[in-house]
């Protein structure tokens, strides 16, 4: 029964699609591609990016999108590094970023459910401020950390084995996942990307739960700025340059309509691997880095197309 399932599914698409380019990939480079190493290497990317797809799927799935986490994303890592070179328990310096994450995904609400401004353009806005904010507390200089357990928690590993921001994406992914499919709050997720106006008559604040999935959209976005921060040793406004776009992309490959009501987190994480890895084919192939951002525009396009097509057939 399950087999025949996933036979009608779009996730066998995706997975024949990832095998494609692991078998491409792995011809190109020699056998370099699918190794212990390099497949350590892909998790590692996808670990940040990953904590992003989470909050641009549950997004997503009601019609709205984000495109502020780069900038939060930055924003936070340069916060959380600055608070640590003023002394602040590591504790505490995350706990105050989280916040304020939650803080600028309430912003992005009220911009959205109040003002009635159009999710894009509130969340453009919001990608601007934050970006020109993370240069502004440091500077425009890259803030240097010292912190041996910050620094663990963005490059060290669970038993020497396991990354600790792969097993941190993994953990939030998991209980997303129950949340999204297990829960009432899931089931209200999918109603409002649905019809609006039907979850409204059954007693759904439809501006509630968008409230609550920009909260955490950002609050991951600053998660994600802080364990980037760790892996890089330092704060730096110049990073998660384009976050959102590999985050948005990889949803919609996933099999997440761009109009709401469908898409799975499953389908969102097989959309994440397929991008990441064929980014980490690019690298690894030496491609120009300006011929990789073409590739990148040319996936999302591939992904949106797929996404027309899911729909022309759905209807």
């Amino acid at each position: 029964m399950k087999a025949k399932k996933l036979l009608k599914s779009d996730k066998l698409g995706l997975l024949i699609a990832l095998l494609i380019i692991i078998i491409v990939f792995s011809i190109l480079t020699g056998n370099k591609f699918f190794t212990v190493a390099n497949v350590t290497n892909i998790a590692i990317s996808s670990a940040i990016v990953g904590l992003v797809v989470i909050g641009e799927c549950y997004l997503l799935i009601v019609g709205h999108v984000d495109l502020s986490p780069g900038s939060v994303a930055a924003f936070s890592g340069v916060l959380v590094s600055l608070l640590l070179t003023r002394g602040v328990p590591l504790l505490l310096a995350i706990l105050i970023v989280l916040l304020i994450g939650l803080l600028i995904g309430l912003m992005n609400a009220l911009l959205v459910n109040k003002l009635k401004l159009e999710p894009f353009i509130a969340t453009l806005a919001a990608m601007s401020i934050f970006r020109g904010l993370a240069y502004i507390i440091c500077g425009g200089k890259a803030v240097f950390v010292t912190n041996d357990t910050f620094l663990k928690m963005g490059t060290g590993r669970l038993f020497g084995v396991i990354p600790y921001p792969v097993l941190i994406c993994i953990v939030f992914f998991a209980i997303a996942i129950v949340i999204l499919n297990r829960t009432r709050f899931g089931r209200s997720v999918y109603m409002v990307g649905g019809n609006a106006n039907a979850a409204r008559l059954a007693g759904i604040n439809a501006e509630k739960v968008r409230m609550k999935l920009y909260m955490a959209a950002s609050a991951l976005a600053a998660l994600g700025g802080i364990l980037q921060a760790g892996r890089m040793s330092s704060g730096q406004p110049t990073a998660s340059d384009g976050l959102e776009f590999d985050a948005v992309t990889a949803v919609v490959l996933g099999g997440v309509a761009m109009s709401g009501g469908v898409g799975t987190l499953g389908g969102a994480a097989i959309g994440l691997i397929i991008m990441q890895s064929f980014n980490n084919g690019l690298m690894m192939l030496n491609v120009p880095s300006f011929w990789q951002t073409v590739s990148r525009g040319l996936l999302l396009i591939a992904a949106l197309s797929f996404d027309f097509i899911r729909n022309r057939r759905r209807k």
